[in-house]
């Protein structure tokens, strides 16, 4: 029984230690907050903003919209100049996720 309970007990805080290791973004165990491109065009000029946010609580429940498609309603944007990413994530218990789309 307590060989049954270890094993269970070590295949959890691996599952924990592992996840994010395949990201295609840093992720950090403790603390992440970063900014990225997500590839699409050139910064340069542009007369419109918009932005799209999703939340995740303890990894267990995640909300919102942070498409590309809600970030161009939102700025009211029609043609895309550029996009950007940012991920802040705190001990895996608040995370907030943003799309940020640049454009006319």
């Amino acid at each position: 029984m307590k060989t049954a309970v270890y094993c269970l007990l070590v295949i959890m805080v691996s599952g924990l230690l592992l996840t994010g290791c395949a990201t295609p973004y840093p992720m950090g165990m403790i603390y992440t907050e970063i900014k990225s491109p997500v590839g699409v065009g050139e910064p340069g000029s542009y007369s419109k903003v918009g932005v799209a946010k999703a939340t995740s609580v303890l990894g267990l429940v995640a909300t919102g919209d942070a498409s590309i498609k809600a970030a161009m309603d939102n700025g009211r944007i029609t043609r895309i100049k550029y996009i950007d990413y940012e991920s802040k994530n705190i001990l895996g218990v608040i995370g907030e996720y943003t799309t940020i789309v640049y454009g006319d």
